[in-house]
């Protein structure tokens, strides 16, 4: 089985790797240039260098490589920061995204490619509306969920019109090692193992800590998405989650508890966003559908996460 992970890097991607090299299937990984310095731990698996934003490039990748698997995590991923990259965004998230689809369809036609898809493209969701089924309608409030709802689209295109094996897992919050301080757990874990160390005052600056998410560890996800690959089915959207919601306040309690240190949260209105949903949860009953267990709790995600953070935060 050869295999090739775009966003080979990233936290998602590079968990992937290490999945199916277990699995023994010959993986390479793509991602650009400027994310190599970010390859280190994975080293096993081929690498290439290769924007997604540049077809030509990809055609002549998938011409080589021709897999029967391709992974699609590469991607403007943070919800918060496209709020101020909205046009690099969409670039990303959906050129990219067609650029592959297309690529694939001319050089391997017959592979199974998973895109990820995202929780965010539910967007505004009342509580009532929980724990969401993947027939609710989409209604995007961010521009990532919509650049992820854009993403879904394309791909169901390509299923229905072209035949193509396109799998649409859509991601709840993942939660694992070796990601950027780019979202609030990373953030907090990063700033309390500076704390820990005494690097930075006691003083932790916050968002809202009422909203509430469907966290799931990046093992269980890539679990879950690795048995929809083999089980599942293609064109039907699918919800990765654990069915159980966590307040962010329930998550900087607990890396407090499970670091030991004690702090002063102030709240820092910067760090609001233009419109945020209150509350995503959602239903994973077509995941267990497919034998899926959950190995993790949350707990057990925020150690690995903080114990990640003190190995990679300056004594």
């Amino acid at each position: 089985m050869k295999v090739l992970v775009t966003g080979s890097t990233g936290m998602i991607g590079s968990h992937f790797v290490s999945a199916c090299e277990k699995k023994k299937w010959v993986t390479a990984g793509l991602s650009r240039s400027t994310s190599h310095s970010r390859q280190s731990p994975i080293l096993n698996h081929q690498h290439h260098e290769c924007d997604i934003l540049d077809r030509g490039s990809l055609l002549v990748l998938l011409e080589k490589l021709k897999p029967d698997i391709i992974i699609h995590m590469a991607a403007q991923a943070f919800n918060a920061v496209s709020w101020g990259s909205e046009d690099y965004t969409h670039q990303a998230n959906f050129t990219g995204t067609l650029n592959l689809l297309n690529a694939a369809r001319q050089k391997c036609p017959k592979a199974k490619i998973l895109l990820a898809c995202s929780s965010a493209e539910y967007g505004d969701v009342l509580p009532e509306d929980c724990p969401l089924k993947e027939e609710r309608l989409l209604r995007p409030i961010t521009p990532y969920g919509v650049s992820k709802a854009s993403c879904e689209a394309l791909g169901y295109q390509y299923f229905a019109n072209y035949g193509m094996q396109v799998y649409l897992p859509r991601l709840f919050i993942h939660v694992g090692t070796g990601h950027p301080p780019a979202t609030a757990i990373q953030n907090f874990a990063r700033q309390i193992a500076l704390i820990k160390k005494g690097r930075i005052e006691p003083v932790m600056r916050v968002g809202r800590l009422d909203t509430a998410r469907d966290f799931i560890d990046v093992r269980d996800g890539v679990d879950g998405m690795l048995q929809l690959l083999i089980k599942g089915q293609p064109g039907q959207p699918i919800n990765i989650c654990n069915q159980k919601a966590h307040t962010i306040k329930e998550v900087l309690d607990t890396l407090l508890e499970v670091s030991g240190v004690t702090v002063t949260v102030e709240k820092d209105p910067t760090l609001l966003r233009p419109s945020d949903e209150p509350l995503l949860l959602g239903n994973n009953s077509r995941l267990q559908a497919l034998g899926w267990k959950r190995q993790y709790t949350l707990t057990e995600t925020l150690k690995a996460v903080y114990e990640d953070w003190l190995t990679r935060t300056p004594d």
